[in-house]
């Protein structure tokens, strides 16, 4: 397990860091909490047996929050159990252990999930609060909620609003929406996002679909609220950032932190074209280990570029002898490896 002193000593390698307010999480000028940057969703190490192995969890936060903060590149933050996280496969037992997070701990709506620790009656909202409670006194300062979707045909927007209205209502820390249709089969629908948006606990939402029109939209209509979007991939990055998104949450970051945070920097400072080379050279890494290879493909790399990936859990499978090459092949054609 990872205890609080280990998380308090990678917090300190983030150059930046949320606070809280009594009553609620909010800026020094009254705003919600800022959640701005480029985030990698960590993976949770596994041993050859399956187990979790926090130690290696612990020595990866610390290369991923040791990397050059005090220049141009540094990290946001992490989030912890999300999809990279293999959080289906983890027990509840093992989620609070892996839990705290510096900033943002993905909560999973349980009839999203494939496990039965997840699978729960018809209180799914219920065990989402519960478990957002149980994340928030572990020590995460953040959950993002991924969009419940069992009952796809059930889940329309005045469904989805209920629900992250009940959760927000009741967490005692920010909740940042989820849509992710690739895993969901569902995108959480842009009038239910304009009025989550309005809620004063409600502060942002990582958009992983990938349609930039979608995302650009979301910005304009919430321009009015304090509500900030991520980006959910290292692809569409530069785009996003065109529309006005704040920032991401990439996969490609447990790999190439440093890159991804350089081309947030290069967007932000209005240095397009730089950012649209460093853009292009990203592409084929970052589809390599999230659509094309997934799981499997992100912990290869991260052996390769001297962090611990390790075996999945079943039933995910290692890269074949063929795959692994192409994997290779992407990073090197870019002049990453």
């Amino acid at each position: 397990m990872l205890g609080p002193r280990v998380w308090s000593s990678v917090r300190q390698g983030l150059s930046r860091a949320l606070s809280s307010t009594v009553g609620g999480w909010a800026s020094g000028e009254g705003r919600k909490v800022d959640i701005s940057g480029i985030y990698p969703p960590v993976t949770t190490p596994f041993t050859a047996t399956a187990e979790v192995d926090y130690g290696k969890l612990e020595e990866n936060l610390h290369k991923l929050g040791t990397f050059p903060f005090r220049g141009v590149a540094s990290l946001a933050g992490f989030v912890v159990q999300g999809s990279n996280g293999e959080f289906p496969f983890l027990t509840s037992s093992e989620r609070l252990e892996v839990g705290p997070s510096p900033v943002l701990c993905l909560l999973p709506s349980p009839t999203a999930a494939c496990r039965e620790d997840f699978l729960l009656p018809p209180a799914a909202t219920q065990a989402t609060v519960e478990m957002t409670v149980s994340m928030a006194q572990v020590g995460a300062d953040a959950a993002m909620v991924v969009t419940p979707c069992y009952y796809h045909g059930r889940m329309n927007s005045a469904a989805l609003i209920h629900h992250y209205t009940k959760v927000a209502d009741l967490s005692p820390i920010p909740v940042v929406l989820y849509s992710v249709p690739a895993n969901t089969g569902l995108d959480l629908p842009v009038d239910a996002v304009v009025t989550l948006s309005q809620h004063p606990n409600i502060v942002g939402i990582k958009d992983s679909g990938g349609d930039v029109t979608r995302i650009g939209l979301i910005v304009h209509k919430t321009r009015r609220q304090d509500f900030q979007v991520l980006a959910g991939s290292a692809g569409f990055l530069l785009a996003s950032y065109a529309v006005g998104a704040v920032g991401g949450v990439c996969a490609l970051a447990n790999v190439l932190g440093a890159q991804v945070c350089q081309l947030e920097r290069l967007c932000l400072t209005g240095q397009w074209e730089d950012a649209q080379k460093l853009q292009h050279r990203l592409i084929e890494p970052n589809t390599a280990v999230t659509r094309r290879f997934g799981i499997p493909g992100l912990k290869k790399t991260m052996d390769w570029f001297g962090y611990y990936g390790g075996p999945c859990r079943a039933p995910l499978q290692e890269l074949s002898a063929a795959q692994e090459e192409a994997l290779r092949l992407d990073f090197t054609s870019n002049g990453w490896l």
